[in-house]
Protein backbone atom coordinates (compact mmCIF):
# COMPACT_ATOMS: atom_id res chain seq x y z
CA UNK A 1 0.00 0.00 0.00
CA UNK A 2 1.49 3.20 -0.79
CA UNK A 3 2.42 5.79 2.10
CA UNK A 4 0.47 9.00 2.54
CA UNK A 5 2.64 11.30 0.63
CA UNK A 6 2.98 9.01 -2.37
CA UNK A 7 6.04 7.11 -2.08
CA UNK A 8 5.84 2.95 -2.24
CA UNK A 9 8.18 2.31 0.84
CA UNK A 10 8.78 3.35 3.95
CA UNK A 11 11.86 5.96 4.42
CA UNK A 12 14.69 4.03 6.22
CA UNK A 13 15.73 5.79 10.07
CA UNK A 14 19.17 5.78 8.94
CA UNK A 15 18.68 7.46 5.69
CA UNK A 16 18.02 11.11 4.71
CA UNK A 17 15.84 12.35 1.53
CA UNK A 18 15.83 16.00 0.58
CA UNK A 19 13.53 17.13 -2.39
CA UNK A 20 15.32 19.03 -4.49
CA UNK A 21 15.36 20.73 -7.67
CA UNK A 22 17.63 22.05 -10.92
CA UNK A 23 17.45 23.13 -14.58
CA UNK A 24 18.06 21.15 -17.50
CA UNK A 25 19.81 22.38 -20.76
CA UNK A 26 16.62 22.89 -22.31
CA UNK A 27 15.64 25.04 -19.09
CA UNK A 28 13.22 22.98 -17.62
CA UNK A 29 12.98 22.40 -13.80
CA UNK A 30 13.63 18.88 -12.66
CA UNK A 31 12.25 17.45 -9.91
CA UNK A 32 14.65 15.17 -7.61
CA UNK A 33 15.57 13.78 -4.76
CA UNK A 34 19.00 13.24 -2.89
CA UNK A 35 19.40 10.44 -0.44
CA UNK A 36 22.68 10.65 2.10
CA UNK A 37 22.92 8.38 5.11
CA UNK A 38 22.50 9.45 8.66
CA UNK A 39 25.22 11.42 10.03
CA UNK A 40 26.67 12.37 6.42
CA UNK A 41 29.89 14.37 6.73
CA UNK A 42 29.50 16.84 4.34
CA UNK A 43 33.27 18.02 5.09
CA UNK A 44 34.63 16.02 2.48
CA UNK A 45 33.47 14.31 -1.36
CA UNK A 46 31.77 11.27 -1.63
CA UNK A 47 31.00 8.76 -4.57
CA UNK A 48 27.28 9.56 -6.03
CA UNK A 49 25.21 7.96 -7.99
CA UNK A 50 22.04 9.02 -10.20
CA UNK A 51 19.00 6.80 -10.46
CA UNK A 52 16.39 7.03 -13.54
CA UNK A 53 12.87 5.31 -13.13
CA UNK A 54 11.61 3.02 -15.39
CA UNK A 55 9.73 4.16 -18.57
CA UNK A 56 5.95 5.72 -17.25
CA UNK A 57 7.55 5.59 -13.38
CA UNK A 58 8.51 8.56 -11.30
CA UNK A 59 11.36 8.89 -8.74
CA UNK A 60 8.67 7.89 -5.66
CA UNK A 61 8.46 4.13 -7.00
CA UNK A 62 11.52 2.17 -7.73
CA UNK A 63 14.17 4.62 -8.29
CA UNK A 64 13.85 5.39 -4.51
CA UNK A 65 13.98 1.73 -3.64
CA UNK A 66 17.05 1.92 -4.85
CA UNK A 67 18.50 5.21 -4.05
CA UNK A 68 17.23 4.58 -0.15
CA UNK A 69 19.41 1.09 -0.08
CA UNK A 70 22.49 2.96 -1.93
CA UNK A 71 22.41 5.65 0.87
CA UNK A 72 22.49 2.99 3.39
CA UNK A 73 25.63 1.55 1.82
CA UNK A 74 27.15 4.77 1.88
CA UNK A 75 26.40 6.48 -1.85
CA UNK A 76 24.89 9.58 -2.26
CA UNK A 77 21.95 9.04 -4.17
CA UNK A 78 20.04 11.03 -6.31
CA UNK A 79 16.41 10.29 -8.18
CA UNK A 80 14.37 12.26 -10.58
CA UNK A 81 10.92 12.68 -12.27
CA UNK A 82 11.99 13.12 -16.15
CA UNK A 83 11.41 16.17 -18.12
CA UNK A 84 7.40 16.59 -18.65
CA UNK A 85 6.46 13.93 -16.05
CA UNK A 86 5.93 13.27 -12.86
CA UNK A 87 6.76 16.58 -10.52
CA UNK A 88 9.20 18.13 -13.30
CA UNK A 89 8.15 21.20 -15.55
CA UNK A 90 7.87 21.02 -19.08
CA UNK A 91 4.43 21.19 -21.28
CA UNK A 92 2.50 19.77 -22.92
CA UNK A 93 2.77 17.16 -19.92
CA UNK A 94 3.53 13.37 -20.77
CA UNK A 95 5.69 13.80 -23.72
CA UNK A 96 8.70 11.43 -24.32
CA UNK A 97 11.82 12.34 -26.20
CA UNK A 98 15.00 10.60 -26.51
CA UNK A 99 16.79 13.68 -26.55
CA UNK A 100 15.03 15.16 -23.37
CA UNK A 101 15.27 11.91 -21.05
CA UNK A 102 19.05 11.57 -22.03
CA UNK A 103 19.92 14.99 -20.99
CA UNK A 104 17.94 14.82 -17.97
CA UNK A 105 20.51 12.26 -16.97
CA UNK A 106 23.27 14.90 -17.75
CA UNK A 107 21.24 17.52 -15.93
CA UNK A 108 21.47 15.09 -12.86
CA UNK A 109 25.25 14.77 -13.49
CA UNK A 110 25.28 18.21 -14.01
CA UNK A 111 23.66 19.08 -10.12
CA UNK A 112 25.42 16.41 -8.43
CA UNK A 113 29.03 17.39 -9.80
CA UNK A 114 28.65 21.02 -8.15
CA UNK A 115 27.40 19.71 -4.65
CA UNK A 116 30.42 20.49 -2.05
CA UNK A 117 29.93 16.76 -0.62
CA UNK A 118 30.13 14.92 -4.24
CA UNK A 119 33.55 14.05 -5.68
CA UNK A 120 32.63 15.05 -9.26
CA UNK A 121 35.34 12.20 -10.44
CA UNK A 122 33.24 9.26 -9.03
CA UNK A 123 29.76 9.82 -10.43
CA UNK A 124 27.83 6.76 -11.68
CA UNK A 125 24.67 5.78 -13.01
CA UNK A 126 21.98 3.16 -12.60
CA UNK A 127 18.86 3.24 -15.41
CA UNK A 128 16.01 1.37 -14.73
CA UNK A 129 13.50 -0.19 -17.48
CA UNK A 130 13.61 2.58 -20.18
CA UNK A 131 15.94 4.79 -18.52
CA UNK A 132 18.84 2.06 -18.67
CA UNK A 133 18.69 2.89 -22.98
CA UNK A 134 18.79 6.56 -21.69
CA UNK A 135 21.84 6.17 -19.59
CA UNK A 136 23.88 4.46 -21.78
CA UNK A 137 22.73 6.83 -24.23
CA UNK A 138 23.94 9.70 -22.23
CA UNK A 139 27.18 8.16 -20.87
CA UNK A 140 27.98 7.53 -24.97
CA UNK A 141 28.95 11.14 -24.67
CA UNK A 142 29.00 12.79 -21.15
CA UNK A 143 32.29 10.85 -20.01
CA UNK A 144 31.40 12.51 -16.27
CA UNK A 145 29.97 9.02 -15.70
CA UNK A 146 32.24 6.71 -14.70
CA UNK A 147 30.22 3.79 -14.30
CA UNK A 148 26.56 2.85 -15.27
CA UNK A 149 24.52 0.29 -14.50
CA UNK A 150 21.18 -0.85 -15.89
CA UNK A 151 18.13 -2.84 -14.45
CA UNK A 152 15.91 -4.91 -17.17
CA UNK A 153 16.91 -2.80 -19.48
CA UNK A 154 14.41 -1.57 -22.05
CA UNK A 155 15.93 -0.05 -25.35
CA UNK A 156 12.95 2.39 -26.02
CA UNK A 157 14.45 2.97 -29.83
CA UNK A 158 14.92 0.09 -30.78
CA UNK A 159 11.55 -1.06 -29.60
CA UNK A 160 9.78 1.89 -31.34
CA UNK A 161 11.67 1.56 -34.53
CA UNK A 162 11.41 -2.51 -34.49
CA UNK A 163 8.73 -3.80 -32.77
CA UNK A 164 8.55 -6.23 -30.06
CA UNK A 165 11.29 -8.73 -30.54
CA UNK A 166 11.86 -6.80 -33.64
CA UNK A 167 9.00 -8.37 -35.34
CA UNK A 168 7.43 -4.93 -36.79
CA UNK A 169 7.48 -4.80 -41.15
CA UNK A 170 8.24 -2.21 -42.97
CA UNK A 171 4.70 -1.92 -44.34
CA UNK A 172 3.02 -1.76 -40.66
CA UNK A 173 5.81 0.85 -39.60
CA UNK A 174 5.32 2.92 -42.53
CA UNK A 175 1.26 2.81 -41.16
CA UNK A 176 2.44 3.78 -37.84
CA UNK A 177 3.86 6.97 -38.87
CA UNK A 178 1.29 7.85 -40.65
CA UNK A 179 -1.13 7.67 -38.29
CA UNK A 180 1.48 9.50 -36.33
CA UNK A 181 1.68 12.34 -38.54
CA UNK A 182 -2.55 12.55 -38.72
CA UNK A 183 -2.08 12.64 -35.11
CA UNK A 184 0.28 15.70 -35.30
CA UNK A 185 -2.79 17.63 -36.80
CA UNK A 186 -4.87 17.08 -34.62
CA UNK A 187 -3.12 18.01 -31.59
CA UNK A 188 -2.12 21.57 -33.36
CA UNK A 189 -5.33 22.01 -33.78
CA UNK A 190 -7.00 20.46 -30.61
CA UNK A 191 -6.46 21.69 -26.95
CA UNK A 192 -4.04 18.85 -25.41
CA UNK A 193 -2.25 16.42 -27.16
CA UNK A 194 -3.35 12.51 -27.66
CA UNK A 195 -2.30 10.27 -24.86
CA UNK A 196 -1.69 6.68 -26.12
CA UNK A 197 -3.23 3.94 -23.82
CA UNK A 198 -2.22 2.89 -20.66
CA UNK A 199 1.08 0.24 -20.66
CA UNK A 200 -0.17 -0.65 -17.62
CA UNK A 201 -3.64 -1.88 -17.77
CA UNK A 202 -6.90 -1.16 -15.12
CA UNK A 203 -9.00 -4.45 -14.57
CA UNK A 204 -6.74 -6.82 -15.94
CA UNK A 205 -7.70 -10.24 -15.38
CA UNK A 206 -5.91 -13.88 -16.32
CA UNK A 207 -6.99 -13.05 -19.87
CA UNK A 208 -4.44 -10.11 -20.19
CA UNK A 209 -1.81 -10.31 -22.15
CA UNK A 210 1.24 -11.57 -19.79
CA UNK A 211 3.42 -8.44 -19.96
CA UNK A 212 0.46 -6.12 -19.82
CA UNK A 213 -0.77 -7.72 -16.46
CA UNK A 214 3.25 -7.90 -15.56
CA UNK A 215 3.03 -4.04 -15.65
CA UNK A 216 -0.96 -3.44 -14.23
CA UNK A 217 0.26 -5.88 -11.14
CA UNK A 218 2.77 -3.10 -10.36
CA UNK A 219 1.45 0.65 -11.58
CA UNK A 220 -2.45 0.11 -10.85
CA UNK A 221 -2.30 -1.53 -7.59
CA UNK A 222 -1.39 -0.06 -4.37
CA UNK A 223 2.22 -2.06 -4.67
CA UNK A 224 3.57 0.70 -6.81
CA UNK A 225 0.79 2.83 -8.20
CA UNK A 226 1.52 6.87 -7.60
CA UNK A 227 -0.64 9.53 -9.22
CA UNK A 228 1.71 10.85 -11.48
CA UNK A 229 2.55 7.61 -12.78
CA UNK A 230 -0.27 7.15 -15.48
CA UNK A 231 2.13 4.67 -18.05
CA UNK A 232 0.58 7.18 -21.14
CA UNK A 233 2.78 9.14 -23.21
CA UNK A 234 1.61 11.63 -25.96
CA UNK A 235 1.22 9.48 -28.85
CA UNK A 236 3.32 11.57 -31.19
CA UNK A 237 6.24 10.89 -29.25
CA UNK A 238 6.72 7.88 -30.63
CA UNK A 239 8.03 9.27 -34.07
CA UNK A 240 11.51 10.83 -32.72
CA UNK A 241 12.31 7.65 -30.59
CA UNK A 242 11.56 5.81 -34.46
CA UNK A 243 14.16 8.33 -36.15
CA UNK A 244 16.84 8.50 -33.16
CA UNK A 245 18.83 5.12 -32.29
CA UNK A 246 20.23 5.27 -28.41
CA UNK A 247 22.66 2.59 -28.69
CA UNK A 248 24.41 3.48 -32.10
CA UNK A 249 27.63 4.38 -30.42
CA UNK A 250 27.73 2.04 -27.20
CA UNK A 251 30.92 0.71 -27.42
CA UNK A 252 32.44 4.20 -26.81
CA UNK A 253 31.64 3.85 -23.30
CA UNK A 254 34.64 1.65 -23.01
CA UNK A 255 37.16 2.03 -20.89
CA UNK A 256 34.66 2.92 -18.43
CA UNK A 257 32.72 -0.17 -16.95
CA UNK A 258 28.92 -1.27 -18.15
CA UNK A 259 27.14 -3.73 -15.75
CA UNK A 260 23.76 -4.95 -17.14
CA UNK A 261 21.23 -6.97 -14.22
CA UNK A 262 18.18 -8.74 -16.17
CA UNK A 263 15.98 -11.21 -14.32
CA UNK A 264 16.26 -14.92 -15.23
CA UNK A 265 12.90 -14.64 -16.58
CA UNK A 266 12.62 -11.43 -17.34
CA UNK A 267 10.18 -10.52 -20.99
CA UNK A 268 12.98 -7.52 -21.66
CA UNK A 269 16.15 -9.76 -21.31
CA UNK A 270 17.11 -9.54 -24.67
CA UNK A 271 17.95 -6.08 -24.91
CA UNK A 272 20.10 -6.75 -22.58
CA UNK A 273 21.68 -9.52 -24.04
CA UNK A 274 22.32 -7.93 -26.84
CA UNK A 275 23.60 -4.11 -25.81
CA UNK A 276 26.04 -6.65 -23.43
CA UNK A 277 27.51 -8.04 -27.18
CA UNK A 278 27.65 -4.71 -28.30
CA UNK A 279 29.65 -3.05 -25.63
CA UNK A 280 33.22 -3.04 -25.01
CA UNK A 281 34.99 -3.89 -22.47
CA UNK A 282 35.08 -3.70 -19.23
CA UNK A 283 31.48 -5.37 -19.06
CA UNK A 284 29.45 -7.54 -16.61
CA UNK A 285 26.01 -9.14 -17.44
CA UNK A 286 24.44 -10.44 -14.00
CA UNK A 287 21.27 -12.81 -13.46
CA UNK A 288 19.06 -12.57 -10.44
CA UNK A 289 17.56 -16.29 -10.34
CA UNK A 290 13.83 -16.57 -10.68
CA UNK A 291 12.98 -12.56 -10.94
CA UNK A 292 10.72 -11.58 -13.77
CA UNK A 293 11.48 -7.78 -14.81
CA UNK A 294 8.96 -5.66 -12.94
CA UNK A 295 10.19 -7.56 -9.71
CA UNK A 296 13.76 -5.43 -9.82
CA UNK A 297 11.29 -2.70 -9.71
CA UNK A 298 10.59 -2.87 -5.81
CA UNK A 299 11.00 -6.50 -4.65
CA UNK A 300 14.08 -5.84 -2.21
CA UNK A 301 14.46 -9.35 -1.78
CA UNK A 302 15.63 -9.92 -5.49
CA UNK A 303 17.00 -6.76 -6.24
CA UNK A 304 21.23 -7.19 -6.01
CA UNK A 305 21.77 -4.24 -3.98
CA UNK A 306 25.16 -5.87 -2.86
CA UNK A 307 26.00 -6.30 -6.30
CA UNK A 308 25.71 -3.07 -7.13
CA UNK A 309 26.99 -1.78 -4.11
CA UNK A 310 30.53 -4.16 -5.01
CA UNK A 311 29.99 -2.92 -8.81
CA UNK A 312 30.28 1.53 -7.92
CA UNK A 313 32.35 0.93 -4.68
CA UNK A 314 35.09 -0.87 -7.12
CA UNK A 315 34.53 1.43 -10.03
CA UNK A 316 33.91 4.44 -8.21
CA UNK A 317 37.24 4.23 -5.97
Amino acid sequence: MAVPDNYIFDLDENVTRTSVSYQNRFGITIAADLYRPKGFDESRGHPAIVIGAPYGGVKEQGPGIYAQNLALRGFVALTFDPSHNGYSGGEPRHLSSPELFVEDFSAAVDYLGTRPFVDRERIGGIGMCGSGGFLLSAAQVDRRLKAVATVVMYDISRAASKGWQDSLTDEARNGMLDAIAQQRYADFEGYAPALTPRGAPIGFDDTTDPIGREFGEFYSTPRGYHPNSITQFTMTSMMSFMNFPLLDHINTVSPRPILFVVGEHAHSRYFSEDAYELAAEPKEFHVVPNAGHVDLYDRTNLIPFDKLSEFFTKNLA
